[in-house]
């Protein structure tokens, strides 16, 4: 039986995108970005409000969305899948959506007076940060994919080593114990790590997702006590954007066990909530869904090149977040559309044609 809240719940995450990557060009903390307009307090709050949970969220979603797929699929039809789904769209859109991105960062960040196809060969030449803000070599949000790939075959190996060692599984989980889970999540965030991003945290995720939320049993338990884990995981997101932006505090360490409950708190509270509100279907809901994947896959690269049109027009900072945000929406929906219902351009972002 499908769980219509794990499809619910993602393209409901994904749709978050655009808001949180425009609000990137005013980062207090100084990370590089495709457009940096400067620094903005309330902007930073929103990124730090939903980092904690934003892409663990998706990781916990695809271990979960495992087991099902595991249940009717060998693993080797399990491996095949995953190249379609995660590495066809990598390399598409490393080799032709990230090219774009990078040249506008060069020429806004940096002042690149050279044409497009002389950019393409500084793009796969110039290797710095990988965050793309000086034009050099990046994957963008495509690192999710790639993460994600190397993250299923890992786990892949476990499940099956699980299977033929121990043979079963344990059902019943106490919900004192999902709580618990959480805790190793700080000491996990700099090991196997690339530009903040913990391969190892990751891992642990999405085996959670697919050892502990695939059971129907623990998510009702969770379900049923809804209102207590989402408002803790609102009050740590609120003391955790304080001492990140706000406090002008050096506590590092307290900030980083903040961050670490309220991504888990948040976690606890999204699902139980997805869980009792969102375990339905529809047309809308249906129809997002089935765009998803190709609204991940297209959503940044029309927001950088309207966040790039509209500097030329304005300096303030609502209009230019605004604008490009609402635009981006448009034409990232309108264009999803087309790539999900082309053959050729559905398999290139790894998705069906509908």
């Amino acid at each position: 039986m499908r769980k219509h809240y794990i499809d619910n719940l993602r393209w409901i995450v994904i749709l978050l995108l655009i808001p949180y990557h425009a609000a990137m060009a005013w980062n207090t903390w100084g990370e590089n970005n495709y457009i940096v307009f400067g620094s903005d307090k309330v902007l930073s709050s929103f990124i730090v409000f939903c980092s904690p949970f934003f892409m663990p969220l998706l990781f916990l979603l695809a271990g979960m969305s495992t087991r099902y797929a595991l249940s009717k699929r060998t693993a080797g039809q399990y491996i095949v899948e995953r190249i379609k789904r995660l590495i066809v769209p990598l390399v598409f859109g490393t080799v032709v959506i990230m090219p774009v991105m990078c040249f506008i960062a060069d020429k806004f960040n940096c002042g690149y007076e050279g044409s497009f196809l002389s950019h393409y060969g500084v793009f796969f030449t110039k290797f710095t940060d990988l965050t793309g803000g000086d034009g050099g070599f990046s994957f963008g949000q495509f690192w999710f994919l790639l993460y994600l790939f190397v993250i299923s075959l890992i786990a892949l190996g476990i499940i099956l080593l699980q299977r033929k060692v121990l043979k079963k599984e344990i059902k019943d989980i106490p919900l004192w114990l999902v709580v618990l889970l959480g805790l190793p999540l700080y000491f996990m965030k700099d090991i196997l790590s690339l530009g903040g991003k913990s391969l190892l945290e990751f891992i642990y995720i999405f085996l959670a997702g697919y050892y502990v939320f695939s059971r129907d049993e623990a998510v009702l338990k969770l379900s049923r006590f809804r209102w207590l884990f989402l408002p803790l995981g609102l009050i740590f997101s609120a003391l955790n954007i304080w001492l990140f932006i706000w406090s002008g505090l050096n506590l590092d360490v307290l900030n980083g066990i903040v961050n670490s409950l309220a991504g888990w708190f948040m976690l606890l509270g999204i699902i139980a909530l997805g869980k009792a509100r969102l375990d339905f279907t529809g047309k809308i809901p249906a129809h997002m869904s089935g765009i998803s994947f190709a609204f991940f896959s297209l959503h940044y690269v029309f927001l950088v090149l309207l966040q790039y049109l509209s500097a030329g027009f304005t300096e303030v900072t609502f209009v230019l977040f605004i604008i490009p945000v609402l635009t981006a929406y448009v034409l990232t929906i309108f264009f999803s559309q087309i790539f999900v219902r082309v053959p050729f351009l559905s398999f290139l972002i790894g998705t069906k044609k509908r």
